[in-house]
């Protein structure tokens, strides 16, 4: 599976199968959908695969400390050398590894990192996006449009927020 992201044009794609049976909610009436929730990936840090986890640790600290208002942004993205997105790392997955192994500090970022394997579509339901972060443990699923574009995360702040309204 490849997401492909153009960083000057933000044109990306992905070529995957959704491993996700989304029969089971297309028809849920009236609930919210992914795209009217969805942010764009610029407001994730990007980094590539064989950075440091100890320089990925940087990157997450400076990127919390300017966005100390959107606690949402709990993660980084992971791309290859052709801006492909492989991946992406939570802070729980950096705060594990800080407790566990701050001894591996020059392993590759990619070592430690949640591949993307999983995403939704735009018009899937939020109750979609929320099946699959619980079962995966995920916090953000890219958003995918045909099968083929990467446009957009969906965060589990928004899916909750939405289904805690009602």
């Amino acid at each position: 599976m490849e997401f492909k992201t153009n960083p000057t044009n933000s044109s990306n794609s992905f070529n995957s199968t959704n491993p996700t049976n989304s029969s089971n909610y297309k028809n849920m009436s009236k609930e919210i959908v992914v795209e009217n929730i969805m942010v764009s990936i610029s407001k994730y840090p990007h980094v590539p695969y064989w950075l440091s986890i100890s320089k990925t640790v940087e990157i997450a600290r400076l990127s919390l400390s300017e966005k100390k208002r959107h606690p949402g942004h709990m993660a980084a993205l992971v791309f290859d050398e052709r801006y492909d997105l492989m991946g992406t790392i939570s802070l729980k997955d950096l705060l594990k590894w800080l407790i566990e192994s701050k001894a591996s500090a020059d392993r590759p970022v990619s070592e430690i990192m949640k591949p993307a394997k999983l995403y939704v579509g735009p018009s899937d339901s939020i109750s979609k996006a929320a099946d699959l972060m619980l079962q995966n443990d995920l916090e953000i699923l890219p958003v995918i449009e045909d099968s083929v574009q990467l446009i957009g995360l969906v965060r589990m702040v928004e899916v909750f927020d939405n289904l805690s309204n009602g």
